[in-house]
């Protein structure tokens, strides 16, 4: 086999493995947020997008535990976000439906918990994720 023809197998191998890759990353799966503001908690399904990640809004639920209907499930709320290493993420962008406006993700994955914050200029805000 020459040299190119190799060169290319292993770029072919390598761009089918990429996928793959995120999908059996840590990050990947559904994620239970803290309640919001209007008390609501969300399940966030968190998936690979080619070679980055995004999040769905999968579900809501009242303080008792009960699932309501809320405009916003469906919707994505974070996208094109990248592993930075060392359980780090960010990058892409992250959408605050409260307040509707879009700010600089930051996560940091530890075992089953995903700290979350979100930054648009100075104005932070932050939760604590768990995995369901």
């Amino acid at each position: 086999m020459s040299k190119r023809i190799h060169g290319l197998a292993i770029a072919a191998a390598f761009a089918l493995l990429m996928p793959a890759l995120a999908a059996a990353d840590p990050i990947v799966g559904v994620w239970k947020t803290e309640p919001d503001r209007k008390n609501l908690t969300s399940h966030i399904k968190i998936t690979a997008c080619g070679k980055s990640f995004c999040g769905q809004i999968q579900s809501a639920y009242d303080s008792s535990g009960k699932e309501v209907q809320t405009p916003n499930i469906g919707k994505k709320l974070f996208w094109d976000v990248s592993s930075q290493g060392d359980g780090a993420y960010g990058g892409g962008e992250f959408w605050v439906p409260l307040i509707n406006v879009d700010a600089v993700p930051q996560m940091t994955l530890q075992g089953d918990t995903l700290k979350v914050k979100g930054c648009e200029h100075h104005l932070c805000a932050h939760q604590t994720w768990t995995r369901l």
